[in-house]
């Protein structure tokens, strides 16, 4: 049966396993999902999902790319990736084009309105980012930043 959150035995964030005596595993967990949480509300009001803006971050810092790239770099399954096209060429934020060698391959790219929304989304999500890594130095965030990476290379 499960516990309800008040339940004094279940530690809260930063307490018990949930705190420097965790797994690292999920520490990393945890933190990218209380991020998630503060990316969702930051982004709420411009209906635009945390995957949508990750898909969008994509379209724009890889121009021209497929779905299949898209779910690659947005670390989201295809299906996903598919729904979350349709969505946004409903909503007129993206359109498809035929690739110019490959007929069968559509690239994707931001429409004017998609890419003034992208720049309203990435100012609250920089913000947020400002907001995490304030309390670290410069070179602290060097150095969280490269040991994240050698986590996710160590991978492949």
């Amino acid at each position: 049966m499960r516990k309800p959150p008040d339940d004094p035995s279940i530690p809260r964030p930063g307490e018990g396993k949930r705190g420097e005596a965790g797994y690292l595993g999920y520490l990393l967990r945890q933190a990218a999902g209380a991020y998630r949480h503060r990316m969702d509300r930051a982004l709420a009001d411009l209906d635009v999902t945390a995957p949508q803006f990750a898909v969008m971050t994509m379209l724009k810092a890889y121009p021209g790319i497929s779905s299949a790239d898209v779910a690659r770099l947005a670390m989201l399954t295809p299906q996903t990736v598919s729904v979350i096209v349709s969505n946004l060429e409903r909503a007129g934020t993206i359109h498809r084009l035929p690739h110019g060698i490959h007929g069968r391959i559509l690239q994707i790219e931001l429409t004017p309105n998609g890419q003034s929304l992208l720049r309203r989304c990435r100012e609250r999500v920089q913000a947020l980012e400002r907001e995490i890594s304030e309390p670290l130095s410069e070179t602290d965030q060097i150095i969280v930043r490269r040991w994240l990476i050698s986590v996710v290379r160590s991978e492949s």
